[in-house]
């Protein structure tokens, strides 16, 4: 995952769908974030298939998908341990030291900080292609 990459929050499968090809237009790479907590309402089976059907009906976008789950080490040890390529634990604690050593023993980032300041939340989006056509022609998008 590149920290270059735009960010955008979903919190549905239309909605990252719309994400995705906005994306693939503008022929940049975008990483969608699933929304703050959803993994404590929605669960992780949910937001696995929303990022793997978003995948599957744009398959020529460039993205990555992060699994948000807060200050949640239970939830980001189940990510973990489900096979998520990027989680993200934003908790302190003891418990972020064990949390890093299981990523770092599966190859896979954990990352500590919540999506960037600017980024793209589709919460109240009625069209979100359209919005997150806007947010990445306003030069959220940095191609590589």
């Amino acid at each position: 995952m590149s920290a270059r990459r735009p960010a955008i929050v979903v919190h549905d499968l239309d909605q990252a769908v719309g994400a995705l090809r906005a994306a693939a237009a503008a022929g940049v790479p975008v990483t969608l974030w699933s929304a703050p907590g959803a993994v404590s309402y929605a669960g992780l089976g949910f937001l696995r298939a929303v990022f793997e059907q978003a995948r599957e009906a744009v398959p020529g976008a460039d993205h990555d998908a992060v699994v948000d789950c807060r200050g949640s080490a239970v939830l980001a040890h189940e990510a973990l341990s489900r096979g998520f390529a990027h989680v993200a634990f934003t908790g302190r604690g003891a418990m972020r030291k064990p949390l890093q050593a299981i990523a770092d023993e599966q190859g896979v980032p954990l990352i500590t900080i919540g999506p960037a300041r600017g980024t793209l939340d589709l919460v109240h989006s009625a069209d979100p292609e359209r919005d997150s056509a806007a947010y990445l022609a306003k030069g959220h998008a940095r191609r590589s």
